[in-house]
């Protein structure tokens, strides 16, 4: 992929946690919020966000593609990664608008490094060659520990693929993303999931509102 010339413009919030978390409800409600004060911004997810992507989403939380290679798996979420920054976060944030992203490239380090064994190096690598270096300004971590998180999620219907794997993945997943925070704790904000989702959402609003003053 050529690099472009790229001027951010906009803000870049994204939102991770693992899996019942409620970090696509708080996603969702910080976009309404910020709509309603009438700030210019779009929603959007990972993996999809695009046609392509979306396709991509589909092969990825299929329970059926159980078979799926670790590899081929890491590749999907970067494939779905570089069309959704080229096609959608790029564009919208030289445009000087307000990007929410439901998971970034934080979810692969946590995912796919610290939960499945892959070289945490080697993901940070093809992060950026497919985000073209693009780095979040502000990344909200809704925190829960995983037999809670998958307890949630089954009340929700079946697991999809990610959510099926092991108690055991899932507990690397959240100590990767605990991790992760510890590590950048400037651009990582840690919330606790076990608020209720006003007093939740009433922190993370005052948290993003003190970012956006800054920028």
């Amino acid at each position: 992929m050529a690099k472009k010339n790229f001027l951010k413009k906009g803000v870049f919030i994204t939102f991770e946690g693992p899996e019942g978390s409620g970090k696509s409800t708080h996603a969702r409600l910080l976009f309404e919020f910020l709509k309603k004060r009438g700030l210019d911004c779009i929603f959007t997810r990972e993996p999809g966000g695009t046609l392509i992507g979306d396709r991509i989403r589909e092969i990825l939380l299929e329970r059926k593609n159980v078979c799926m290679n670790s590899a081929c798996e890491l590749f999907l979420f970067e494939a779905s990664r570089a069309q959704i920054v080229d096609e959608v976060i790029m564009p919208a944030l030289e445009k000087g608008r307000i990007v929410v992203c439901d998971r970034f490239y934080d979810a692969t380090v946590a995912y796919q490094g610290f939960g499945a064994g892959f070289d945490i190096d080697l993901i940070k690598s093809l992060n950026a060659f497919a985000t073209m270096s693009l780095k979040p300004d502000l990344t909200i971590l809704l925190d829960i520990g995983p037999e809670a998180g998958l307890k949630r999620s089954l009340c929700k219907g079946k697991h999809d693929r990610m959510e099926s794997k092991s108690l055991d993945f899932h507990r690397k997943v959240r100590h990767g993303y605990l991790k992760l925070a510890k590590d950048e704790p400037k651009r990582i904000k840690v919330f606790k999931s076990h608020k209720t989702i006003n007093e939740i959402q009433n922190d993370i609003r005052k948290t993003v509102l003190g970012c956006l003053s800054k920028i």
